[in-house]
């Protein structure tokens, strides 16, 4: 007998099928009205490292996030990676919670924005940033550009797709970001140049994703065990938002209320594609109307397809 276990990949499996230590970045993007807004991300990794002649980071996100949407338009972004301090953390978490508008996010942001140093019109970076990489989109890469036909499209976008930059399926999206400046606190700017000793590196949070649905799992830069930070209630919707999404889907699926009460946590972004697909299911099942021992069953069904 094997001493593995094998799992069945399904969607998000670095989330879902894995253990996945991941950086933590607050990126910031411009506004329509020029304003900054921010974002959480952990699928942001170096892309291009060496023999081209620039280098790249890779943004992987949700091609209907204000992210997403920002850079699209504008081409901007800064990469601003945070130190491990639970109030940093906590915030990390509120403004990774997809469904909200850039307005709504950064009416109470705890986040101090300063300008930065790359030419062009920016967005602001953290000032306690440790590491800030300011980046524009190289839209030219696989005729990226064309993504901005879809802009706006924020319900998914449908085929054809590039496959490394742009809209890369119906809810995702790929940047290939080229590296602008990448600015660093002197100490360990310092550091870098000096040499390094055990003391000189920053304090920096290891993120694994969302494993749950009520908790943010992350490691401390200091002690063994992860840790975690919940998530607020205050994201969730109401029923009657449910019942207005459900009662304006182009499906003859009728959803009764108290089924509707099982999926106020949904987020925002993601309520009508994951309604229709319930509605799918119940269709295939020769379900008319969903109630609550229905949406029970159809739960059952979705686990057993995962």
């Amino acid at each position: 007998m094997s001493q593995f276990r094998s799992l069945k990949v399904v969607d998000n499996f670095y989330q879902n099928n894995l253990f996945y230590p991941m950086p933590t970045v607050i990126i910031s993007t411009l506004c329509d009205d020029k304003t900054t807004t921010l974002g959480s991300y952990s699928l942001v990794f170096p892309y291009y490292i060496a023999g081209k002649d620039y280098y790249a980071m890779i943004l992987e996100c949700r091609n209907s996030s204000n992210t997403a949407q920002n850079i699209l338009k504008f081409g901007k972004c800064a990469l601003n990676f945070i130190k491990d301090d639970r109030k940093y953390f906590k915030e990390a978490v509120r403004l990774g919670f997809p469904g909200k508008t850039p307005a709504e996010k950064m009416k109470d942001c705890n986040f101090a924005l300063v300008k930065g140093e790359a030419e062009g019109e920016r967005p602001l970076i953290l000032k306690d940033a440790y590491q800030v990489i300011e980046c524009t989109w190289d839209d030219t890469l696989e005729d990226g550009f064309k993504a901005k036909e879809h802009i706006g499209e924020l319900e998914g976008v449908e085929p054809p797709y590039n496959n490394f930059n742009g809209i890369t399926s119906k809810f995702g999206c790929h940047f290939i970001l080229k590296i602008d400046k990448i600015l660093m606190e002197p100490r360990y700017a310092d550091a870098l140049k000096k040499g390094l000793t055990k003391t000189s590196f920053p304090p920096v949070p290891v993120d694994y994703g969302y494993h749950d649905s009520k908790n943010f799992w992350y490691k401390k830069f200091k002690g063994f065990l992860p840790t975690s930070e919940a998530i607020a209630d205050s994201n969730a919707g109401s029923v009657d938002s449910v019942m207005y999404c459900a009662e304006r889907l182009d499906t003859k699926v009728k959803f009764t209320r108290e089924a509707c009460e099982l999926y106020v946590k949904i987020p925002r972004p993601f309520m009508k594609a994951a309604l229709l697909q319930i509605a799918q299911i119940a269709e295939q099942n020769g379900i008319e109307v969903i109630d609550r021992a229905a949406a029970e069953r159809i739960a059952e069904i979705r686990k057993n397809k995962k």
